[in-house]
């Protein structure tokens, strides 16, 4: 019988390298077939803990984080949005205009691996559409409501959580946790708590991957 595969996947909702991995992370899951048993858990990292609830311009951002002129940000949204059509997801680079705080985003997919790991899967999937294909503020509790009842989540209970502070020790204690194991990036992706891949990386990578943990032969 192949082994089981646990899988942490750290990573941001505003991150578009997560999600082209988490696209790529599947199909490999995919192409190992019906025989492999993965556990997959989604885990917070911020990239940008102290982001002011409104945002800001991502043009601004990443000129004044990382020095991207004009030309640059654009080959590099080109790049992604090429790599995400690739493997079937859509990136709106005129939507997606703004990066927004993603705690409370952490908070509500904390909540949902509590219930159901599908359902957390369902609400990442929906809060990465959200943003990245639609340019929704993801830092608008509103809005993360709607996104929650789109991915089948309890819209009551997650205005709940909103309006208090559940949830947020865990995300930060997680957020600690990969810190101080040197987790600096993301995606970054655990297999059984020791083999790391970062990195949109492409599908044969993860494949391999999971090939060799599972024992599942090509």
């Amino acid at each position: 019988m192949p082994n089981p595969v646990k899988i942490d996947f750290v990573s941001d909702v505003v991150c578009p390298w997560c999600a082209i991995g988490l696209a790529a992370l599947e199909q490999a899951i995919a192409r190992v077939g019906d025989g492999l048993r993965v556990e997959l858990h989604f885990q917070p990292f911020e990239l940008n803990p102290d982001m002011a609830p409104e945002g800001e311009s991502i043009a601004d951002h990443l000129g004044r984080k990382y020095g991207m002129a004009i030309d640059q940000l654009r080959q590099n949204s080109e790049a992604i949005r090429q790599r995400g059509a690739a493997l079937g997801f859509v990136f709106d680079m005129e939507k997606r205009d703004r990066i927004y705080n993603s705690f409370d985003a952490h908070r509500l997919l904390h909540w949902a691996g509590g219930l159901d790991p599908s359902r957390q899967l369902a609400l990442k999937h929906a809060l990465l559409r959200a943003y990245h294909g639609e340019g929704r503020n993801i830092a608008d509790a509103d809005t993360l409501i709607a996104i929650a009842e789109s991915a089948g989540l309890d819209g009551a209970e997650a205005r709940r959580i909103l309006a208090s502070d559940d949830f947020a020790a865990q995300v930060r204690e997680r957020e600690e946790f990969y810190r101080q194991h040197g987790i600096q990036a993301v995606p970054s992706v655990i297999f059984n708590d020791r083999h790391l891949v970062q990195g949109g990386q492409p599908v044969e990578v993860f494949e391999q991957a999971l090939r060799q943990l599972s024992g599942i032969a090509a």
